[in-house]
């Protein structure tokens, strides 16, 4: 699978951690920065990475800033990219399942290595169940589109 990976400063531990095991794991990693622990601003790379997914050069995206609640919000901002700012692994997992999402978003600051492992393999090994769902993700794109639901 084709995965972005962004992150700031505050990520740039996790991101290079999650981008070593999921290459390691034959995943083809996109990674858009940042490359060192300077100060950066997350829109820049949080923009970069959920574009690769929005535009399809990308299955899925993982970045990380020190919340992972900034980049969420600006993978958000791109039609077709649903992102989850996931604590656990069942947070995850219900939003692959119920939601599709498409981009995973990760506390830098807040959740052990250990953690991050745990919510991004679940990310990506968990399938959208569609069935009643798929209308509620219908309705979200319709919303993108500015179409009332």
């Amino acid at each position: 699978m084709k995965i972005a990976i962004g992150s700031d400063h505050a990520g740039f531990g996790l991101k290079q951690r999650v981008g070593s095991i999921l290459g390691a794991s034959g995943h083809q990693v996109l990674d858009v920065g940042v490359a060192s622990e300077d100060s950066a601003d997350y829109p820049v790379y949080a923009a970069r990475a959920a574009r690769l997914v929005a535009g399809g050069e990308a299955e899925r995206a993982v970045i990380v800033c020190g919340s992972g609640v900034g980049v969420s919000i600006v993978a958000n901002k791109l039609d077709g990219v649903r992102a989850v700012n996931a604590h656990d692994p069942e947070e995850a997992r219900l939003s692959r399942l119920h939601n599709d999402t498409n981009v995973l978003t990760l506390a830098g600051r807040r959740l052990s290595p250990d953690a991050a492992d745990a919510i991004v393999e679940v990310f990506l090994a968990t399938e959208f169940e569609a069935g009643r769902h798929q209308r509620r993700v219908d309705q979200i794109a319709q919303v993108e589109r500015g179409d009332e639901i």
